[in-house]
């Protein structure tokens, strides 16, 4: 039972111009706080979604014995456009082909700005889409982001990621029901059976199969899944069966295209942008992420002024950055992200 206040409601951003010049009618952004923002307004964690997530998916870290502390922080959920909460296609017959992080961001920091007076954000605590998004708010609001945490994620989407990606778009497109643009005339469920049986293949790593970590017989904690094809099943097909195949498109656009220089401010200059940055950075990628590798993070690192890597120790790949019912993991992110907000 939460024990400290939360608010939630949705801001209305009006006709919002997007990066490419198309407009994304009556646009809108759902948010959701928790905790209580401090008189001097220097309290506050941004904590953006992540693929296919809505806020109510990012709650489980939340607490004054967990990774954020409402007691302390006022910590502002906000939801990515795309993902059934904020606008969405799956709302909206004109939805842009494409929206970019970079116009989540400056979505987001309107909203602040306007629902709260918020022009300083403490820390910008962001995993995988989220850490995108984190990344973003430091490099186009230098001045205002004191710390972001880039929990499995990078300043530029890599081309390998970009393969798998572009592998979950083409799996849409080949449904029968696609009608063009990321648009279908039915939910296209067999497609999403196959989407999510790819996504299972890139999210855990092969030691964590190897070790039999998504079968109940596995050595604890696992997911739990008395064989193979029904683990894929209940948590990979089932859990995209539920979405919208037109949102998740969206998003795979998103974050296909994410690039913290790719804007007015640093035209495609990556090595500009990392360096623009003044926030403390702490870069939190899984040890075994198949997409979000230590690799790209330890590229980024030169260029960045006051960063430290520090990746989790942990075989359950890209999920170790969301280590629900994962208790080591979870004790690693809390230590390293304490340790960062303490300073």
């Amino acid at each position: 039972m939460m024990t400290w206040p939360t608010q939630q409601g949705s801001f209305d951003l009006g006709n919002l111009t997007l990066q490419s010049g198309a407009r994304l009618d009556s646009a809108r952004l759902s948010w959701k706080t928790h905790g209580k923002l401090s008189p001097a307004r220097d309290n506050v964690i941004v904590y953006p979604t992540s693929y296919g997530a809505q806020h109510p998916d990012l709650e489980w870290l939340i607490g004054p014995d967990k990774i954020l502390d409402p007691t302390r922080w006022f910590i502002v959920i906000v939801d990515m456009f795309g993902n059934g909460l904020s606008s969405s296609p799956s709302d909206a017959a004109d939805y842009p082909t494409l929206v970019t992080v970079h116009d989540n961001v400056q979505a987001q920091r309107r909203a602040l700005a306007a629902l709260f007076g918020i022009d300083q954000v403490a820390c910008v605590y962001g995993w995988s889409m989220g850490a995108l998004q984190a990344y973003h708010w430091a490099a186009l609001f230098p001045g205002a982001v004191q710390r972001i945490v880039v929990n499995c994620g990078v300043a530029r989407t890599a081309v390998h990621n970009q393969v798998f990606l572009r592998s979950l778009i083409a799996t849409l497109e080949a449904a029968p029901q696609h009608i063009g643009n990321g648009r279908f005339s039915a939910e296209p469920q067999a497609a999403k059976r196959a989407f999510g049986r790819i996504y299972a293949g890139w999210a855990l790593s092969q030691d964590f199969y190897r070790a039999g970590l998504h079968l109940a017989v596995g050595p604890a904690p696992n997911l739990g899944a008395p064989d193979l094809e029904t683990f894929l099943k209940t948590d990979w097909e089932d859990r995209y069966a539920a979405r919208s195949a037109a949102n998740l498109y969206a998003q795979l656009r998103t974050w296909d295209a994410a690039d913290i220089s790719a804007n007015g401010l640093y035209d495609g200059d990556l090595a500009a942008a990392l360096r623009s940055i003044q926030a403390r950075v702490l870069l939190m990628p899984g040890a075994t992420d198949l997409y979000f590798r230590t690799a790209d993070n330890a590229a980024e690192l030169p260029f960045l002024a006051c960063a430290e890597l520090q990746p989790i120790p942990s075989i359950w790949g890209h999920r170790a950055g969301n280590p629900v019912g994962n208790p080591a993991d979870a004790a690693f992110i809390s230590q390293q992200v304490h340790a960062l907000l303490a300073a």
